[in-house]
């Protein structure tokens, strides 16, 4: 018999109140359980999902909004997640043992509600850098299907960082996104980009909605390992995506030639360039 290691994916695109940590709190757990109901066994809610993402009015308050993982939002979550029996992949401001300075984090929350760690966004965008330390690393995730592994929005625009959590060996790239409408061009090029050049599915949660001038439209979706959206959420709404994937496919598809060996037929003896400034 076949083997198979399939997933059912639920991803949040997510409308929130900007600055109603507990508000949006309460709504994602809601999202959590129905989710649970309709058998998902992965959650996604996109970045910053708790506080809203318009800096020019959250980050002058990040001071008030940002927690710790032992705070209420996560604690939450967990619970969440262990009613509904799924792991949770969330984005939020977090801030990490003593420094006062928070980081644009999501946390994995295992299907028992545990902490399984939290993934700081590496690369910054824009305002971002005044308000949020950047992260180092990390982002890999072991479930009870496979290995995952976690981007936070224009982390995903490096090829770098999804190449490297493939390395780990990823066979799932999660992208938790508050990405905006003059960019979706880029939004459409980057998930099944980096889905193709390291064969693995990727999945792209995206908020939903307008703070002040800033509009998000959502079109969270998966992309295959063939670098093919083969699933969006194209009304610009508030909404759930839900997708079955068979994450055994990465290694079938290597395996058999269907998918092209980017990763077999690297040169990383030719890539000093690559760390040039």
């Amino acid at each position: 018999m076949e083997k198979t290691r399939p997933v059912k994916l639920a991803l949040v695109q997510f409308e929130g109140t900007i600055c109603d940590v507990e508000g949006n709190t309460k709504r994602a757990c809601d999202f959590i359980e129905e989710a649970g109901k309709q058998g998902a066994d992965l959650v996604l809610l996109p970045e910053l999902f708790s506080t809203g993402y318009q800096l020019n009015v959250v980050g002058p308050r990040l001071g008030e909004l940002t927690e710790t993982v032992e705070g209420p939002t996560v604690s939450a979550l967990r619970e969440a997640a262990r009613k509904a029996h799924c792991y949770v992949a969330a984005g939020l401001s977090l801030e990490h043992d003593l420094t006062a300075v928070p980081y644009n984090s999501s946390v994995f929350i295992d299907r028992e509600g545990n902490l399984m760690g939290t993934y700081d966004k590496q690369h910054l965008w824009a305002l971002e850098r005044f308000y949020f330390r950047s992260g180092n690393g990390g982002g890999v995730f072991d479930t009870d299907f496979g290995r995952v592994g976690v981007m936070i929005c224009y982390d995903m625009g490096f090829p770098e960082t999804a190449r490297i959590l493939a390395l780990q060996g990823c066979d799932l790239l999660l992208c938790l996104s508050a990405w905006c409408e003059q960019d979706m061009d880029g939004w459409h090029l980057n998930g099944p980009s980096r889905a193709l050049e390291n064969t693995v599915y990727v999945a792209a949660v995206n908020r939903y909605g307008i703070e002040e001038d800033l509009v998000m439209p959502g079109h969270s979706y998966v992309s295959n390992p063939r670098g093919h959206i083969i699933k969006e959420l194209e009304e610009e709404a508030e909404g759930v995506l839900y997708v079955d994937i068979d994450l055994e496919d990465v290694a079938r598809g290597r395996q058999s030639g269907i998918y092209p060996p980017y990763l077999r037929d690297r040169r990383p003896d030719l890539y000093e360039n690559v760390l040039l400034p």
